[in-house]
């Protein structure tokens, strides 16, 4: 009997004052993403200008490193899930009538989730903010 593994599942949510198309933008164009998380420096091969179901290619963490994904599902404008490594991460967008909801939901090896997953509520934050900041300054499209 091998070891046992734990896994995890984490769901966090942030409610933005700006419309669900233009966080959707934010959250499934690769170029977009330095904008609400500048750890990642790039993406190939997700995807352009959204990502793609069945997609595989790398992003590239701070510059440097660049890790393997793959886009494993695309809902177009409302969800989609990429696996980078063991771990599975949910990107959701749902409209509400005075802005949005963005959930990301991180599921995975506990010890790999248990740590991310504060970093990955505060990009889901940082998300948020860029998204109002747009809807109330305006930003060219990538």
């Amino acid at each position: 009997m091998g070891p046992v593994r734990s896994h995890s599942e984490r769901v966090y949510e942030v409610e933005a004052a700006a419309p669900s198309e233009l966080a959707w933008s934010l959250v499934a164009r690769p170029a977009r993403w330095p904008r609400w998380a500048p750890h990642l420096r790039g993406a190939w091969g997700l995807g352009s200008p959204e990502v793609r179901e069945g997609a595989r290619g790398a992003v590239r963490l701070l510059g440097l490193v660049p890790v393997p994904a793959r886009i494993v599902s695309v809902d177009a404008g409302r969800a989609w899930t990429w696996q980078v490594g063991p771990v599975h991460l949910v990107h959701a967008v749902e409209p509400l009538d005075t802005g949005c909801r963005l959930v990301f939901r991180l599921s995975g090896p506990t010890v790999v989730v248990r740590p991310y997953g504060p970093v990955v509520h505060l990009l889901l934050r940082n998300l948020g903010r860029v998204a109002e900041q747009e809807a109330t300054h305006g930003a060219a499209e990538s």
